[in-house]
């Protein structure tokens, strides 16, 4: 058996080992079966042949993908020209006639608006528009957020088995890696425009700042109960409950990045009227810039000169077998070695991405203490995204060349702090770790992918954001649902052939279709789960 993700190389040495004899380097394919024939040529001087011998071919694993793709556009298709027809008068009379006319109305256009929105505040803040007057939703984050869900709930019930859907063994990016930090990054955007909303209706700060509190225990406490199932093994103990999670990352951020923003924000914020205007959505935050830049500090500190018992200081390897087996007990470096020393070994993920690549055999939680650190960095620079469709209200060209400057410069970042490498920059992009090159890497993606949306669904109105918009404005119960519900049918059953690809990608499209169903249903019944 042999990995087929990356080519291998087939090395085979002399008895003394001494030299090489021959050395393939090849790309296998999926469940094909293959020899290695080596013959002598020489016994006088060793020479030696080897021939790789493909016995039964390696089958196309991307057809399935391929074929979903097809399905799903032609679906797409339907919905499209079935839009389309609906607005020829005698079709749509037609319908009127025989379904109830009001119904109908609202089904066919698709009134995307927001449901009826309170004064609170939560993980996943309801983002109003700029007019005090209206209520209207900022549908291009509904959207965005919907979408990043989707893929998540997608990976997290197994992605069809590829490896790209799963997560990085360390450095480096699969789509696996990207949705968590957009999640993040739109809810520093939706804070941004739900706090600055709930002032100007006149919400005390310390009723929110109660709520925000409420809100993000919540959250934690939710997070550890998602990711300690029992479900046959008896009653869980308190011995090896895992402490961070993925909730509980959201939660610690959003408080932290909500109170921050709470503290400096007043009502009546309106346009910056210093020397600089076209830093203006910038220059008023400078306290809330300090306090971001100190927070970095102190994870670039304590990253790269926190001594680590037996550990090369500023480690950011993945222990194991990596690095030639040198540290194999340094996964993680400072970020594995603060989490062991804060929360115990029993308290963290025991089986890490790193484990299967690397052999690595210490407990490694990705979303551990340091690296919540730049979850908040993250979520800052997703507030900085809100605070631009703030000040150029009404400016969507305005809005869209900030997206553009902001996702540039995180980009340049990123290279000059990864080299355009996946190895050998100065820190790598590692989701594992969060380093602060993956923040601005996620961030620059999603600045772009933001600015694409913003544009189809907010300025030129050619997309409603369906279906991704009906899971977006319940993204708390999709998350925990999928979650709670992931080994009961009809999210998943007992499959035929456990290796197939496409047994395994007909089941997680399943399962994943039916949670936007459900979120689409909900929708129609304005039902909205909001903590």
């Amino acid at each position: 058996m042999v990995d087929t993700q990356h080519p291998l190389t087939l090395l085979l040495n002399s008895s003394g080992g001494d030299r090489d004899l021959c050395k393939i380097q090849y790309h296998f394919g999926e469940f094909g079966n293959y020899s290695l024939v080596v013959k002598t040529i020489s016994t006088s001087n060793h020479t030696v042949s080897c021939d790789l011998i493909i016995n039964e071919g390696p089958i196309n694993s991307y057809l399935p993908i391929l074929f979903a793709f097809l399905v799903y556009m032609g679906i797409l298709a339907l919905l499209i020209a079935g839009r389309l027809l609906m607005k020829i008068d005698p079709v749509r009379n037609w319908v009127y006639k025989k379904l109830n006319p009001r119904a109908t109305d609202r089904m066919i256009n698709s009134e995307l608006g927001s449901p009826n929105t309170t004064d609170s505040i939560n993980c996943d803040p309801a983002p109003l528009l700029w007019s005090s007057g209206s209520r209207q939703r900022l549908r291009s984050l509904d959207t965005f957020r919907g979408l990043s869900l989707v893929i998540m709930v997608f990976v997290n019930y197994g992605g069809g088995k590829y490896w790209f859907f799963k997560h990085e063994s360390w450095n480096g990016l699969t789509v696996a890696d990207l949705v968590f930090p957009w999640f993040v990054f739109i809810m520093g955007a939706s804070i941004a425009l739900a706090l600055g909303s709930m002032l100007r209706w006149g919400s005390s700060k310390w009723k929110m700042f109660r709520k925000i509190i409420w809100r993000s225990v919540v959250l934690i406490l939710l997070g550890i109960i998602v990711v300690n199932p029992n479900y046959c093994l008896g009653p869980l103990s308190w011995d090896n409950l895992r402490i961070p999670g993925v909730l509980q990352r959201l939660g610690f951020t959003y408080l932290v990045v909500a109170a921050l923003e709470l503290l400096f924000t007043r009502a009546d914020s309106g346009t910056w009227e210093g020397r600089f205007p076209a830093l203006q959505d910038i220059l008023p935050y400078w306290p809330r810039w300090i306090f971001i830049l100190v927070l970095e500090t102190i994870w670039l500190c304590l990253t790269f000169l926190l001594p680590v018992p037996d550990c090369p200081r500023g480690y950011l390897g993945p222990g194991g077998i990596g690095d030639f087996g040198k540290y194999p007990n340094c996964t993680g470096g400072a970020a594995g070695y603060i989490d062991r020393l804060l929360l115990g070994e029993n308290h963290m993920y025991q089986h890490p991405s790193s484990g299967v690549t690397y052999q690595s055999t210490i407990p490694y939680d990705p979303e551990g203490i340091l690296g919540t650190i730049n979850s908040i960095v993250l979520a800052f620079l997703g507030l900085q995204a809100g605070k631009i469709t703030l000040f150029y209200k009404d400016q969507p060209k305005q809005i869209m060349s900030r997206f553009i400057i902001w996702g540039i410069v995180m980009g340049v970042i990123s290279a000059i702090l990864t080299k355009c490498s996946k190895e050998e920059g100065f820190i790598p992009i590692n989701k594992n770790l969060w380093s602060i090159s993956y923040v601005t890497t996620m961030s620059c993606f999603a600045f772009i992918l933001l600015l694409l949306i913003y544009y189809l669904v907010d300025v030129k109105k050619w997309w409603s954001g369906a279906p991704f918009l009906y899971p977006g404005m319940n993204s708390i119960l999709v998350y925990i649902g999928h979650q709670v519900f992931a080994n009961y049918f009809p999210f998943k059953w007992k499959m035929q052939d456990s290796q197939s690809h496409a047994e395994h990608l007909i089941q997680n499209l399943t399962a994943t279709t039916l949670w936007v169903i459900i979120s689409y249903v909900l929708y129609r019944k304005r039902i909205f789960w909001k903590i």
